[in-house]
């Protein structure tokens, strides 16, 4: 172990981002979106087969959710997924400009 203090580090509140994610903030909402089926799912006892029964959506979906294995989602079908399971999304957007990044200068 080294005697080097430590460097404190904020983030951004997007862990995506902070990796320098080309796609982060559509990564970040389906990661949300993701965790909020799985907090009705673990609240209400759902199986994935279960989840299938009620909603329609095959038990694989639910299997991949589960799993945070969301490429094959976009944003609108986790939020009609979360809407087969009987919820109301609110979205709420918030914009800002992108900061320059000048540490590669031509």
């Amino acid at each position: 172990m080294t005697d080097e203090p430590l460097e404190l580090v904020h983030g951004s509140g997007n862990v995506y981002r902070d990796m320098g994610d080309g796609e982060a903030d559509v990564r970040q909402a389906k990661a949300l979106l993701a965790a909020e089926i799985i907090k009705v799912l673990d609240k209400e006892d759902l199986s994935t087969r279960q989840a299938q029964d009620r909603t329609g959506v095959d038990h694989s979906e639910f299997v991949r959710i589960r799993g945070a294995n969301l490429k094959r989602f976009t944003i609108d079908r986790l939020i009609l997924i979360l809407g087969r399971l009987n919820h109301n999304v609110e979205i709420t957007v918030t914009t800002h400009p992108k900061q320059r990044d000048f540490s590669s200068t031509s």
